[in-house]
């Protein structure tokens, strides 16, 4: 797993002090410890002081030392800590493609009225894991964003990707098409995603450079963990996690009480008789900063920011 980016640091050496900005306070407790423990080791070990805001109070931690060397390593060592936190934070937003143009939304119905009359006696298939046809969209990567200010650095830098984006797409919508179905693991009978395709209908791989520019500039600013080379963009129709839990999403939700209980289903007969299916064909225009467990007027996550492609 690529270690995340560190943060923009303010720093000042004059009397070997050094600032951690922009922290959320929710972190302050598990960079001090139980009883101060982990606070008291990060000094002991560092030769340093580390003051950090009562708690429910935001602000800066300050480092202190003698020596610039033990201040650089203190306060690496509480970036390392604070991303320690946030990958074990379940995520609170995600970047997504908007998959609901209403083509698509009744293709998609169309799939899960004739699925449930053909394959409804599978094991496993029922209505319950079928996506949201309001909520159908492509994940690019997942972030799990502290406060409201990072909710904000997250949008701000979102917007700061536009013109790369309109460069690859040349300042215009992308045409693409929804079709065919796929799985990830290697048992169909076992199942518990199933994926529709998308591509862009000239067959470029502009959707996949999109993706994979955001990934890397939300990794660098150390907002998102890239996992692989190139994204796996994906948009779920059916989700066995739904069973339970309607509003859950593919990543973080595994974690949740009760998840390694969820019932697969076979897929067999979905992908033979639909494994080509057409759900349907929109000019994509923006990308989103969605927010999880979240419903805007149109049915669709609500936006904590978005960039057109034209």
């Amino acid at each position: 797993m690529q270690k995340l980016a560190p943060v923009q640091t303010d720093c000042s050496f004059s009397g070997c002090f050094l600032l951690v900005s922009g922290r959320c306070s929710c972190v302050f407790r598990y960079i001090i410890g139980k009883k101060g423990e982990t606070r008291k080791r990060l000094e002991s070990d560092t030769k340093t002081s580390i003051s950090i805001p009562k708690q429910g109070v935001e602000g800066q931690i300050v480092v202190t030392g003698a020596h610039r060397a033990a201040v650089a390593s203190a306060v690496t060592r509480v970036e390392v800590l604070i991303d320690s936190f946030r990958r074990k934070q379940p995520f609170t937003h995600f970047l997504s493609f908007a998959l609901n143009h209403p083509q698509v939304q009744q293709g998609f119905l169309r799939f899960r009225e004739q699925v449930l009359e053909r394959c409804g006696q599978d094991a496993g298939v029922d209505e319950s894991i079928f996506q949201n046809p309001a909520k159908l969209h492509l994940t690019i990567g997942t972030l799990a964003l502290l406060n409201e200010q990072e909710v904000t650095r997250a949008s701000k830098l979102l917007q700061q990707c536009q013109d790369v984006i309109r460069d690859i797409t040349e300042a215009k919508p992308l045409p693409v098409e929804v079709r065919g179905i796929e799985y990830m693991n290697d048992d169909p009978s076992m199942v518990d995603v199933l994926y529709a395709k998308v591509r862009v209908q000239d067959g470029s791989d502009k959707l996949q450079q999109i993706a994979d520019r955001l990934v890397e500039c939300f990794a660098a600013a150390g907002l998102m963990e890239r996992e692989r080379d190139r994204v796996k963009i994906h948009g779920t129709v059916m989700n066995t996690l739904f069973r339970k839990d309607p509003s859950a999403e593919d990543k973080s939700a595994s974690a949740r009480p009760g998840a390694k209980d969820r019932e697969a289903f076979n897929a067999k007969n979905i992908l033979q008789m639909f494994g080509e299916v057409y759900f349907g064909a929109f000019e994509l225009n923006s990308v989103q900063l969605s927010q999880r467990f979240s419903t805007d007027d149109t049915g669709y996550y609500s936006s904590a920011g978005r960039v057109t492609f034209s």
